[in-house]
């Protein structure tokens, strides 16, 4: 069993950064591919990145189009952690961010992940 625990929402204006931080409990975090999904009120879930290990050395990751060249993910296994550093934020960026792990391969489906945060909330005013 794997809890996730999003922070670092809020609001910002158009052009600013944040960074989401989704930790992680369990000692095999390294084992799992940790996906960043969004869902604005009205759309469906929407996939943003992801992040799996490839090697004890070497992580791969993944990016929706709507994201790519303005948000990058990141892990830290040692600290159990993945983070979503956003930069350039829209307005169209304005969500709920979720985390979720799954042991699967990583997948842009969000059927595939079994484990999902709560989410948190990002603003972005124009």
């Amino acid at each position: 069993q794997v809890q996730l625990v999003e922070s670092g929402g809020g609001l910002v204006q158009a052009g600013g950064s944040l960074r989401l931080s989704c930790a992680a409990s369990g000692r095999t975090f390294s084992n799992y591919a940790m996906g960043w999904f969004r869902q604005a009120p009205g759309k469906e879930r929407e996939f943003v990145a992801a992040s799996w290990s490839v090697s004890s050395w070497s992580v791969s990751t993944f990016y929706g189009d709507s994201v790519k060249g303005r948000f990058t993910i990141s892990r830290d296994n040692a600290k159990n952690t993945v983070y979503l550093q956003m930069n350039s934020l829209k307005p169209d960026d304005t969500a709920v961010y979720y985390c979720a792990a799954t042991l699967r391969a990583f997948s842009r489906s969000d059927r595939v992940y079994d484990y999902w945060g709560q989410g948190t909330q990002v603003t972005v005013s124009s």
